[in-house]
């Protein structure tokens, strides 16, 4: 006759749930240690109730506010919920085309206040949702000019770009 038995901390108890055989180890006992001592390890979940640092930790902070789940932001966003998942854990960035959308769901634009020409210049194009390309063309240069001017690689010469530009950042454009 076979037995059923569940190993507990208090010992062996005979239940009808699991079925062991009569002799495991060839001796007919079942070794059974109550007193180890066991470590359960994990990440601490990172709290985002602090100052987020990145684009995905505002996104996610917002979210849990809102109580809304993944699905729902990636619905608000139009991207899937995967893709939110990724910006939230900083495994992807957002495309520039999402930045608008993201700043509405936000309330506010998460990135630091612009110095110089070229983070103005970064900024006007993330609230557009325009890409280097369409940048570009709205002034009429090509892509290296306005990337060098981005990165402050290249000074703003006098003339018409320097007054295209002028327009732009003030907002008459």
């Amino acid at each position: 006759m076979r037995s059923w038995y569940r190993v507990t901390s208090a010992g062996v108890q005979r239940q009808a749930c699991v079925r062991w055989p009569k002799h495991p180890q060839g001796h007919g006992r079942v070794a059974f240690l109550p007193f180890t001592p066991i470590r359960l390890k994990c990440k601490k979940p990172k709290d985002y109730r602090d100052e987020p640092r990145t684009l995905g930790e505002h996104i996610r902070k917002r979210r849990r506010e809102s109580g809304l789940t993944l699905g729902e932001v990636g619905t608000l966003l139009r991207v899937t919920e995967y893709s939110v998942f990724n910006w939230e854990h900083g495994r992807t960035q957002p495309a520039m085309a999402y930045f608008p959308a993201i700043f509405r769901f936000l309330g506010y634009d998460p990135s630091p206040e612009p110095r110089t020409v070229g983070e103005r210049l970064l900024r006007k194009r993330q609230k557009m949702g325009w890409a280097i390309e369409r940048a570009a063309a709205e002034l009429g240069v090509d892509e290296a000019t306005w990337t060098r001017w981005e990165t402050g690689r290249r000074v703003l010469i006098r003339g018409r770009h320097r007054e295209l530009v002028s327009r732009l950042l003030e907002g008459s454009w």
